[in-house]
């Protein structure tokens, strides 16, 4: 059988419309509240809408947590399947100054067509509860909630070492700096301290620690979890610095391999540098 023939008996563009459209108005895939059957959230990473389309590496994703939400809803869950665009960023932002287009009129026309070609692609999508992180309803909660935390003394402002890169005009996470420049334009970053708002995570580090426990994920997973709660047991050791010039207090996990030490490098932001550096040295600090 031909490739025509096939597409003569199975014309897939049309069956794709006709049953998406028929999903779409009788919202097949909408989530009930209150449902009797048991419950199932599957909850994607939103696209950011900073360019005009999707590329290849988003139907990839987007497919296997459809492949879990169709079965779930096929053996009786109640599956919530939500889908959302999250437009708050750097790549928004230089896109608005490159072009001199307000952000909010470019994010509105790459959600819209981000949004179509995720229709597309036909997922269980339940479209009704779509979020937007740009929508004042949205991110008023955000807002809310930042208050709840600093109410509560888990959130304060602290001088902190960062990734700042001029040309970018912010602050970049580790992630973004490739051989001490920007992933997005090559630019030079620096490492510089910059006053910014701190949250206490460290205040639920032996909870969140806890609960991971209970959780079936990949190894992989759970380990960049522990990682990033940074939770670790170790013991303060106190150096006395040489010619009676004060003390150098390290925290080590290993405390017994310090024998072998043999020198100590001190990062940059560390208050003993400007002390301790040499006049010899001290331009080139």
């Amino acid at each position: 059988m031909s490739d025509h023939n096939v597409e003569d008996k199975l014309p897939f563009a049309n069956l794709e419309k006709k049953w998406q459209a028929f999903w779409e108005e009788q919202k097949t895939f909408q989530a009930v509240d209150f449902s009797p059957k048991p419950k199932y959230f599957v909850l994607d990473m939103f696209p950011y809408p900073s360019g005009a389309g999707l590329h290849v590496g988003h139907p990839e994703g987007y497919t296997a947590t459809d492949i879990v939400a169709r079965y779930k809803w096929a053996q009786g869950f109640n599956v919530l399947h939500p889908m959302g665009f999250d437009a708050f960023g750097l790549p928004a932002e230089q896109y608005a100054l490159k072009t001199g287009t307000h952000p909010a009129i470019t994010t509105q026309n790459n959600v819209d067509n981000f949004r179509r070609q995720l229709k597309s692609f036909g997922f269980a999508t339940d479209w009704d509860r779509e979020v937007n992180t740009t929508d004042p309803g949205y991110y008023k909660w955000t807002q809310w909630i930042f208050l709840q935390l600093l109410n509560r003394d888990l959130a304060f402002q602290d001088f902190q070492p960062v990734n700042w890169c001029p040309e970018l005009g912010t602050v970049l996470a580790n992630e973004e700096v490739i051989d001490g420049k920007s992933e997005r334009g090559g630019f030079p970053v620096f490492r510089r301290p910059m006053r910014q708002w701190v949250l206490k995570i460290t205040e639920y580090a032996d909870r969140l620690l806890e609960e991971l426990k209970g959780l079936d994920w990949p190894e992989g997973t759970l380990a960049m979890q522990k990682n990033w709660i940074g939770r670790s047991e170790g013991a303060n050791v106190v150096f006395q610095l040489a010619g009676g010039g004060g003390e150098l207090k390290v925290y080590t996990t290993r405390p017994d391999t310090l024998f072998g030490a043999t020198y100590m490098v001190l990062s940059p932001e560390h208050p003993l540098v400007g002390e301790i550096t040499t006049d010899e040295h001290r331009e080139a600090m």
